[in-house]
């Protein structure tokens, strides 16, 4: 399928770097460095960071890592939110590529050439690479693993992917300005803004294509209570995502939804009739299988001090995004027969195939 814009790129575009930042002054300096160092050439290079009212030292930090660099600018982003600031950043941008960032993602330094060079060669509408989440304590570490397996997020490629393929949604997608013109940010989407854009470029028929050439690493979540509130947060705005592109939801999305379901209602049914501690038990037994197949999968060369935190990080992982999904799913009043449908039609073609 042909890519839906039609510009032909330069042999050096411009390219515009579009960086939303808010309360990121543990990330923000080592950010704009990773921008700096690109092997890109700075002539051809535009980068505009926007501050979402920052209540910490991310303005102050930014502004002295910018120094006298004209090609860097830093503006404000009233609406805080990060698809407002990338909606600001497409608007005021004048490069013929725009790549969006997130303040604690640090580039490698031939980011913005493999990015370029991955978009002409495939023809691709959207690219973008694997996400190498990284963290500094051994929780954060373990955070980091789980998240980057596929027992922690299921067929997300995006997150582990060793070699070049079509995806469904990429980590910091770079794409032609006149598709990000054309498609929007929706800023109702307060999580997975990105997710969503993808959704409506794969409903018009674009191609997304994820490159381990397109380097660049993140910063995980360094405790579990902030990786509950993330992938609860991510969960419950998955539903708003599959209200509006039922054809795009992926198993992935409802397995921990159905896990934490089983959980729950198992659990209570047993207050009330005694066989339905057998299905309790059964379920908590597979998983607890699955789970220490996972850890052993992933034990590799990583130290004891991590491996023992895996089976609660993944635990985590599965439960907050699934009680996320369910939420979500209670707080949903528009939810149509239609929709249900799709998604279900859409889920059977999907394991056909």
């Amino acid at each position: 399928m042909p890519p839906i814009a039609s510009i032909t790129l330069p042999e050096q575009p411009i390219v515009t770097l579009i960086v939303a930042m808010r309360n990121e002054a543990a990330n923000i300096e080592a950010c704009l460095r990773s921008i700096i160092d690109q092997e890109y050439p700075q002539d051809r290079l535009e980068v505009l960071v926007f501050d979402g009212e920052s209540s910490d030292q991310s303005w102050q930090l930014a502004t002295r890592m910018i120094g006298s660099r004209s090609w860097i600018r830093l503006l404000r982003n009233p609406r805080r939110i990060q698809a407002a600031a990338w909606n600001l950043g497409i608007d005021a941008a004048h490069g013929d590529v725009i790549g969006i960032m997130s303040g604690h993602a640090v580039l490698g330094r031939a980011y913005v050439r493999s990015a370029v060079e991955v978009l002409r060669r495939t023809g691709a509408d959207m690219v973008g690479g694997p996400v190498r989440a990284f963290g500094e304590s051994r929780m954060a570490k373990a955070i980091a693993l789980a998240s980057s397996t596929p027992f922690g997020v299921g067929d997300a490629g995006f997150r582990y992917l060793d070699h070049e393929q079509d995806v469904d949604t990429v980590f910091m997608g770079v794409s032609l300005r006149e598709i990000y013109a054309q498609f929007k940010f929706d800023e109702e989407m307060v999580r997975n803004q990105d997710d969503e854009l993808s959704y409506r470029l794969l409903d018009a028929g674009a191609r997304i294509v994820c490159s381990p050439s397109i380097e660049s690493s993140y910063s995980s979540r360094a405790t579990l209570r902030g990786l509950w509130v993330q992938y609860f947060d991510y969960g419950s705005w998955k539903v708003h995502g599959m209200q509006k592109h039922p054809a795009q939801v992926r198993l992935r999305h409802l397995i921990p939804a159905a896990f934490a379901l089983s959980l729950i209602g198992s659990g209570l049914l047993s207050l009330i009739w005694r066989p339905a501690i057998l299905f309790l038990a059964s379920v908590l037994t597979a998983y607890s299988i699955a789970t220490l197949t996972a850890v052993a999968l992933a034990a590799r060369g990583v130290s004891t001090g991590i491996i023992v935190r895996l089976p609660l990080v993944y635990a985590t992982l599965h439960l907050s995004y699934g009680l996320g999904v369910l939420i979500g799913l209670a707080r949903t009043r528009h939810w149509s027969r239609y929709s249900v449908g799709t998604l279900v039609t859409n889920i059977v073609r999907r394991a056909k195939g």
